[in-house]
Order: structure tokens, then C-alpha cells, then sequence
């Protein structure tokens, strides 16, 4: 499930990976890219919106009890 998720970034230029030989095996070394970045503070700013609209559904709730 990880490869999975890792690819779908790869493709969507989230990532950059290279191969490189370690201890006789090959392997992948993941970066993350500018728009990945760029994508990890949109979805901070997502995230802060939900909490709040959260958090204010919540105190409705609570004020109605």
C-alpha cells in the first residue's frame, strides 16, 4: 500500500526518487519536491478550516444540551 501511495505522488510530481545500489541492493531513495511541499501547506490550511467548522458544529451542540 505504501509503493502505491509513493507512486501516485511520483506521478503527480510530488516526489522524486532515484535508485542507488546500498550493501549489494538497489535501492529508492524518495524526495519530496516543491509542489509537494506546496501540496502539505494547502492541506495545513484544509485542515485548520475543518477543525474550525468542527469545533463550531461541536459548540453548537454542546450550547444545546
Amino acid at each position: 500500500t505504501l509503493y502505491t501511495i509513493l507512486k501516485r505522488l511520483e506521478i503527480a510530481n510530488m516526489l522524486t526518487v532515484r535508485t542507488a545500489e546500498h550493501g549489494g541492493r538497489l535501492r529508492k531513495y524518495y524526495h519530496i519536491t516543491d509542489e509537494g511541499l506546496k501540496r502539505i501547506e494547502d492541506f495545513k490550511d484544509e485542515w485548520k478550516e475543518i477543525m474550525s467548522i468542527y469545533q463550531f458544529v461541536t459548540k453548537e451542540e454542546e450550547d444545546n444540551d
